[in-house]
């Protein structure tokens, strides 16, 4: 895996990159706001983890969620979706060039299904959690369909390569 770099914007509507998340160990996840099950599943699983871990190492992890809808998923929207998981997790999304060129980097993969008569149309997206210590070198590969035990584990893991 290769480590954390990006350039993207923030839930908060600034330009980002790595830089600004460097010092805590960040889990990386890809989505959308409008996902009816995998995205919601894992953030709260990886919330729950991060309340199960002593509650002097929790601020010490930070979620980033990157959004492959940047036509949908605003900043604003990202932000309200985010905080219902958690101070935590951070919402980021791009430009198409910017999401393609992450999305590439790190060897995952997102599409978007046909729109219906509506407009909705669907996301097909990588589900893994790519982790990182406080340097933003990789370190992990997770799912989120592990047991929140294990993600924990994973995490604490995570936390003493930082």
């Amino acid at each position: 895996m290769p480590d954390l770099s990006f350039e993207l914007i923030s839930e908060s509507g600034l330009d980002v990159n790595q830089e600004t998340f460097l010092g805590k160990a960040t889990l990386m996840f890809f989505g959308f706001t409008n996902c009816p099950d995998i995205c919601p599943g894992t953030l709260q699983g990886l919330a729950s983890a991060i309340e199960a871990l002593p509650e002097e190492r929790q601020d010490e992890v930070q979620v980033l969620f990157v959004s492959v809808d940047p036509s949908r998923d605003t900043p604003d929207r990202l932000k309200a979706y985010t905080d219902f998981f958690g101070p935590q997790v951070t919402g980021l999304t791009g430009t198409d060039d910017q999401l393609s060129a992450l999305v590439k980097r790190m060897r995952a993969t997102y599409g978007y299904g046909e729109a219906d008569e509506n407009g909705n149309y669907a996301v097909s997206h990588s589900s893994a959690i790519y982790g990182f210590n406080a340097d933003g070198e990789a370190q992990v590969l997770l799912r989120g369909n592990q047991p929140i035990s294990d993600l924990t584990h994973d995490i604490q893991l995570l936390l003493q390569a930082s």
